[in-house]
């Protein structure tokens, strides 16, 4: 049986302010231990990987090679909006696609 992805791991400045933008923005579980040094969320339906959230202590230095690419079933607007509530911000809108970053600059797109 070949392996498969567990978790998706985040360095952060403050896990528990990342963790917690990504349980609302999925609709996921936050851990009830959940600190700014480490956090974890689960997010039901999504079929994925958990995602963990880490502190670091050096900062970003580079963009990210990876990032998250999320299906937006009510239409782009309305979930760019509501990710920017969260305190997600748009880098760039482009015909189908609006790239933006989590509240520490993590990159993720959203789409149709």
């Amino acid at each position: 049986m070949p392996p498969y992805i567990k978790s998706v791991t985040f360095d952060c400045a403050d896990a528990l302010a990342v963790a917690r933008f990504w349980a609302a923005a999925l609709g996921g579980e936050l851990d009830e231990d959940a600190t700014s040094e480490k956090a974890y969320v689960e997010a039901p339906g999504w079929g994925g990987p958990a995602l963990w959230f880490q502190r670091v202590p050096e900062p970003r230095t580079a963009k990210l090679r990876m990032h998250f690419d999320l299906r937006a079933p009510a239409g782009i607007e309305a979930e760019v909006t509501r990710l920017e509530e969260l305190g997600a911000t748009v880098v760039a809108r482009h015909e189908g696609l609006v790239e933006m970053r989590d509240p520490e600059g993590h990159e993720f797109c959203v789409e149709d």
